[in-house]
């Protein structure tokens, strides 16, 4: 029977204990399966069922060259093939669904269709934590801990990164979308000049702290903007693909809205400086606005103007969202804007003005 030996490290924590190996990604599929919860009737499925599009992402993620520095998470079953330490090393015997995934299951998928696409990454060495015959209460505590107690890094620090990272770990649509978001914070005419806020920047003290508190977390703007700037997304549609007419676009229609607020526009209480009204303004933005312009030829804030009817006696404010959240409340600043649009008869240009 075929084994794999590797160096291995034994490792006690609590009453339990298990071995951090590496294990060619070839054996690692080989060896390893999924016990799915209230589907798989044995001891250990803790599992949930997979879902395709994220497979396919480590797929394409794998292929492109991305790293796996954290272990895979399995649980040795096979008693009549254990697990063994000889001479220093761990021998793994090489036999079809010996291991539970603990964790890890669509990264393993996602290798395991890399793989198929091109046979090589079968070398692939991928760091593997062996438990042994746990229980599925053990399984569940473990599986637990990993996805409730250690909690996923913030988005905001996600697509600050991105500014950072090499190309084959970003989504291009964040990239792009972050971008946007920098200028909006940056450029000095920009309504949201220091008022898109990054992780780990701290809110400056002192008398205009009140104000300081308002502003929108760099995730919304991105989160926002993707579908946007994404591929074949609301902008590429109407032939609006470059940074600098994206931006455009998106500034002269946040002008208007600053010009409607006057000097109350930084004020805490202007609902486009919190998440659900910046979330909002780009809902209306994409579903009723883009159209709009595109088919006047203009993304011009007179363009904008002409067709908002903004009652400087009725602002949209946070107060008016009170007990709405999520999505309620997005819709709810999407809506409102939709109230005041009233578009005018299309010129029928042909080419986009900014």
């Amino acid at each position: 029977m075929k084994t794999s030996k590797q160096s291995v490290v034994v490792v006690s924590q609590n009453a339990r204990t298990f071995f951090l190996s590496m294990i060619p990604a070839r054996d690692l599929v080989q060896i390893s399966y999924a016990s799915v919860r209230n589907k798989h009737d044995e001891e250990g499925a803790v599992q949930r069922l997979l879902n395709p599009r994220r497979i396919d992402s480590i797929k394409d993620f794998t292929l492109k060259g991305g790293d796996y520095p954290n272990c895979i998470i399995l649980n040795w079953v096979d008693d009549k093939h254990p697990l063994q330490i000889k001479s220093g090393k761990l021998v793994v015997p090489i036999k079809d669904r010996v291991a539970q995934i603990i964790d890890g299951q669509h990264r393993v998928e996602g290798i395991r269709a890399a793989i198929k696409a091109k046979p090589a990454l079968g070398r692939l060495e991928v760091p593997v934590a062996f438990y042994q015959h746990l229980s599925t209460q053990e399984c569940a505590d473990i599986f637990l801990s990993i996805n409730t107690e250690q909690k996923p890094v913030q988005r905001s620090l996600v697509f600050d990164l991105y500014n950072v990272a090499s190309a084959h770990v970003v989504d291009p649509a964040a990239v792009r979308a972050r971008d946007i978001a920098t200028r909006l914070n940056e450029q000095e005419d920009s309504p949201f000049k220091d008022l898109v806020r990054l992780p780990n920047v701290e809110v400056p003290k002192g008398p205009k702290k009140d104000n300081k508190s308002a502003g929108v977390d760099l995730s919304t703007v991105v989160t926002s903007l993707k579908p946007l700037v994404e591929e074949k997304g609301v902008f590429e549609q109407v032939g609006v693909a470059e940074l600098e007419m994206q931006t455009s676009a998106l500034l002269n229609f946040f002008e208007v809205l600053r010009d409607w607020y006057g000097g109350l526009w930084s004020d805490k209480d202007n609902v486009f400086l919190s998440s659900a009204g910046f979330a909002g303004a780009i809902d209306f933005f994409k579903t009723k606005l883009v159209s709009y312009c595109n088919s006047n030829g203009s993304f011009e804030t007179s363009t904008i103007k002409d067709a908002m009817d903004l009652d400087p006696q009725a602002f949209i404010l946070r107060s008016h969202l009170k007990g709405l959240q999520g999505r309620h409340a997005l819709r709810a600043v999407s809506e409102m804007l939709v109230e005041r649009f009233t578009p005018q008869v299309s010129k029928g240009a042909t080419k986009l003005k900014f």
